[in-house]
């Protein structure tokens, strides 16, 4: 997989375990302590009960939830046509973050399509991407 420019986001003593979990290829969220809710976006507490959250591996199996098909060059160094993916993991319902579906020609991205998580780097940050589940 070629990475493809992108804006990285600053690290902070939130996220840095999310956006650097990829190097050791594991996908990090935070989770309540109280409650075992997973918290995405990132957050210090839980929405559901207050509880504290503290980082955990999620397991990084998912399907996409919905997608589209980008061909508008917004940024000319991303080749077109890309995916935009929501993908829903596997370890929550309703555990939904946008992201790329990669290794995979945007038009066969399908609804309901197994996916897993993969990192592509980007200096420190490893961007949590998705690619298809492969047919056994």
């Amino acid at each position: 997989m070629d990475a493809v420019p992108r804006m990285t986001p600053a690290l902070d003593d939130l996220n840095r375990e999310f956006w650097t979990g990829g190097k050791s290829g594991e996908l990090r969220l935070t989770r309540c302590s109280a409650c075992n809710r997973w918290v995405f976006p990132l957050s210090d507490d839980c929405p559901e009960c207050g509880g504290s959250t503290e980082y955990q591996t999620a397991s990084g199996r998912g399907t996409v939830f919905t997608h589209t098909t980008n061909a508008y060059p917004y940024n000319p160094a991303v080749p077109l046509p890309y995916n935009i993916s929501v993908v829903e993991l596997d370890d929550q319902d309703g555990l939904r973050f946008v992201t790329n579906v990669v290794d995979c020609p945007p038009e066969d991205v399908r609804v309901g399509m197994a996916v897993h998580v993969v990192f592509e780097p980007h200096g420190e940050v490893f961007v949590p991407l998705f690619t298809p589940d492969k047919q056994t």
